[in-house]
């Protein structure tokens, strides 16, 4: 895979080379040092997408899982198997990327290699670990209108290690920060949140 592909340009390429559907470890295989930028995007496509309400509890475990391996220093995004095998649609990859055109076009113009401490010093991987295991929980919480904004700052993250651009991903940091600050604002209205949804999954079981 081209080394100086923009995000944009990657989700075409899959589009042209595999129609249809590919499996997802072979897509995150394809992309080395890009994956966990990948993965992130494929993560939160559900936030981005109408769907029924409960995007971001599908979104959320998935960006916490890329974050624990961050912290853990992985060089790769590691799956389990059924998701490994799970199918993933290229033209929703290409909705995906048309939906998001705008925002996709200014983080490239932004966005070049550089700074590479910031992806890859092991204090580095860990703090970006760190922010996407609180924000992915927080995303995975039944908060109304809050897709979108978690969205957006994970959109961030994944150009920012698609394209390996470190001061991208410095933006993502403070960007990450303030959000967890607004939500920690209302912590007693998240607390409920948090109660309310520990009592649904407990009642599952």
């Amino acid at each position: 895979m081209d080394d100086g592909l923009t995000t944009q340009r990657l989700f075409e390429r899959i589009a042209r080379d595999h129609p249809g559907t590919l499996p997802l470890a072979d897509l995150l295989d394809a992309f080395s040092e890009r994956a966990f930028g990948l993965f992130l995007l494929l993560a939160i496509l559900p936030a981005f997408l109408p769907l029924p309400a409960g995007a971001g509890a599908i979104s959320g475990p998935l960006v916490s899982l890329a974050g624990l391996q961050l912290l853990a220093q992985a060089e790769h995004p590691w799956l389990p198997r059924w998701l490994q095998r799970r199918p993933v649609s290229t033209a929703s990859l290409d909705r995906f990327r048309v939906r998001l055109a705008r925002p996709l076009a200014w983080l490239e113009r932004v966005s070049r290699p550089r700074w590479p401490a910031m992806i890859d010093h092991r204090a580095a991987k860990a703090t970006s670990g760190l922010l996407l295991v609180v924000l992915g929980g927080l995303l995975a919480l039944p908060i109304p209108l809050t897709n979108y904004p978690f969205g957006l700052v994970l959109l961030v993250f994944a150009v920012a290690l698609i394209e390996r651009d470190g001061r991208t991903l410095a933006m993502a940091w403070a960007l990450g920060v303030i959000e967890v600050l607004l939500v920690a604002l209302f912590v007693d209205d998240v607390a409920k949140l948090l109660l309310s949804f520990g009592e649904r999954v407990a009642a599952w079981f």
